[in-house]
């Protein structure tokens, strides 16, 4: 009787423990946000994804009050007193500038930060349009960087919106 109160126990033991419950496949990358074109701009945007999702989360400080472009670059390159060095925005599927998730849009076309009156601003976007550090270039954000610009993007001037001076920038690195 012992051996197959064992045996039950022990299979019970061995089905639960082999379960296919998958755990989420996650993923961070971090862009630090320094001043550029003698800003006081700062902050972080992280970028988490779980499974086939980012989420995107930037706090931004040292801004004017009121609404500030925020876009994802070609290049991973920050060296420019200016942000210069950033290139233009991330367009890996050649079409227009845009509002964000409307018709047509840069996938790194992210739209406008609303800083308050302290000058600090946050913004959050959640899609499957970015991967992090995945072969489909059209996705991976690693390698890019984040462009504060000094006004607010219009969404409709090309090729970016009309939005001025680059204020912050950083490169998206995984973390």
């Amino acid at each position: 009787m012992k051996n197959y109160l064992f045996l039950i126990i022990s299979t019970l033991l061995f089905t639960a423990c082999s379960n296919d419950v998958k755990s989420p496949i996650t993923s961070k990358a971090v862009a630090i946000i320094k001043a550029k074109s003698n800003s006081n701009v700062s902050g972080t945007v992280t970028f988490t994804q779980i499974d086939s999702t980012v989420t995107m989360t930037a706090n931004i400080s040292g801004l004017t009050p009121g609404n500030h472009a925020i876009h994802i670059h070609a290049e991973g390159d920050c060296s420019a007193a200016d942000g210069s060095s950033a290139g233009g925005h991330w367009n890996p599927t050649n079409v227009d500038h845009g509002k964000w998730e409307t018709d047509q849009f840069h996938v790194g076309d992210i739209g406008n930060i609303v800083a308050d009156s302290y000058g600090v601003g946050t913004i959050s976007r959640e899609t499957n349009l970015w991967c992090i550090n995945c072969s489909d270039e059209t996705k991976n954000i690693i390698g890019k960087s984040i462009i504060i610009h000094a006004g607010p993007d219009d969404f409709t001037s090309q090729p970016s919106g009309a939005a001025g001076a680059r204020i912050g920038c950083g490169v998206i690195a995984l973390e």
